[in-house]
């Protein structure tokens, strides 16, 4: 049977949960791979409002399991109080229904204080984090110090942690100006935590590979957008972890070949939240109605979205790094009523044309966008559901998108309604 992985194509905010959501009823497994609450995902389903942080898109789905893989960052706390949220709202949630991996890094409490500190005490260039603590949490992975799931089961392998932890995190914070960490108080949150996340604990590696041999559809979600990613991004103004497609596999522990199909979730213009490079951004009533009618604020930090034209050089790269065999083009409802729309088709930089973004931040900088200009439609495409639903010119506007990244629509979605969705190719289809 098809496993699925799904990208968003862009920086994120592309509408992934609607269609990781529409996806989960054709698989039997939904798994997140990267990323942590950070990145947030809407859900609407019968009129009832889901925001997901932490949690899977799938766990809104009965009869399915959900996981939250080793790439994912958790902040135990966090977890436990969406969970409430969301099972206060008629869902249940419990072992059975979802999984954590065992050697899943958890954020502490000191990650969102350094992460805070960092951004608010520099002077030079802000990134733009969500001060949540992603950053510094992955720094602990990689430095080989951070606290895992497993650990929370052992007290004295718990105490190891933390001595460990705190002789880099209080060196750091000293240099910032912070109160060293109380580790005994820390300990006490952690042991207060654990009986409520160690049930939910698994070998995710395992687990999957076995759903896999049984011939179960895996669905693989990924959180924010490739242009974000720690290696292919738009550096240093991107997330800490890898978020183009073969994070899939590392961030569950399952093979390269058990992917069969990825789907880029891309938005029918572009957005970004927080600082960095947006060469199609604008600053005009054009960029301010497509924020009013996208309702352009991010579901994580309520921050007002850069709004601008679709720029297929960057949508082209993003297709090509993590091997995208189709899209799925949201909110084309958006662009209804807009006399001329416009796509980025190149740059131009010190007199040259380039049909990418360059990796320098000097040279991102010098690059303006080629336009060019189709014609747009009065007519409503919200809530289409065929491809005769649709104006003539939302079509040739589709497949120029389709022309210009390279790479074809696979689902066409019109509004955030679940059944709003035009089914092109089915990514689950052996």
């Amino acid at each position: 049977m098809a496993n699925v992985v799904v990208v968003g194509a862009q920086w994120g905010d592309e509408g992934k949960g609607k269609i990781v959501d529409w996806l989960s009823e054709r698989a039997d497994v939904i798994a997140r791979f990267q990323g942590g609450h950070n990145a947030g995902h809407t859900l609407v389903i019968e009129g009832e409002v889901y925001k997901l942080h932490a949690l899977p898109s799938g766990v809104v789905r009965g009869g399915k399991l959900s996981v939250i893989g080793n790439g994912v960052v958790l902040d135990p706390w966090h977890l436990i109080k969406e969970i409430g949220t969301i099972r206060a709202q008629g869902v249940d949630i419990t072992p059975e229904t979802l999984m954590i991996a065992e050697n899943t890094p958890l954020i502490l409490p000191f990650h969102g204080e350094l992460d805070r500190a960092r951004e608010s005490q520099n002077s030079v260039a802000k990134i733009g984090t969500t001060g949540r603590g992603i950053g510094p949490c992955y720094e602990d992975k990689v430095g080989r110090r951070v606290i895992r799931v497993a650990d929370l089961a052992d007290d004295a392998t718990l105490a190891l942690r933390v001595d460990r932890a705190l002789v880099h995190h209080n060196a750091l914070r000293n240099g910032l100006g912070l109160d060293p960490i109380d580790r005994d108080a820390l300990i006490a949150q952690l042991k207060e935590i654990a009986p409520q996340i160690l049930p939910f604990a698994a070998p995710v590696w395992k687990v999957l590979n076995e759903k896999r041999k049984a011939g179960k559809r895996i669905l693989f979600e990924g959180a924010q957008g490739a242009l974000l990613d720690i290696d292919f991004g738009t550096y240093p103004f991107v997330t800490s972890s890898n978020v183009i497609a073969g994070q899939a596999s590392t961030g569950v522990g399952i093979g390269p070949g058990s992917i069969d199909f990825v789907l880029g979730i891309v938005k029918a213009y572009t957005t970004r939240v927080g600082e960095g490079p947006f060469p199609t951004e604008l600053d005009d009533a054009d960029g301010q109605r497509l924020g009013e009618r996208g309702h352009e604020f991010g579901t994580t930090t309520g921050r007002k979205r850069r709004c601008g034209w679709f720029d297929a050089c960057l949508v082209r790269q993003t297709c090509a790094t993590s091997g995208v065999n189709g899209i799925s083009l949201t909110k084309l409802d958006v662009l209804d009523g807009f006399e001329t729309l416009k796509i980025c088709v190149g740059y131009e930089l010190d007199g040259k044309r380039l049909d990418y973004l360059p990796t320098a931040a000097d040279q991102q900088a010098r690059c303006t966008p080629i336009y060019e200009e189709m014609p747009g439609w009065s007519e409503s495409t919200e809530g289409a559901r065929s491809w005769a639903d649709l104006p003539a010119n939302a079509i040739k506007y589709v497949r120029r998108v389709e022309e210009l990244i390279d790479c074809p629509v696979a689902l066409l979605s019109t509004s955030p309604e679940r059944e709003d969705t035009i089914l092109v190719t089915d990514p689950f289809a052996d």
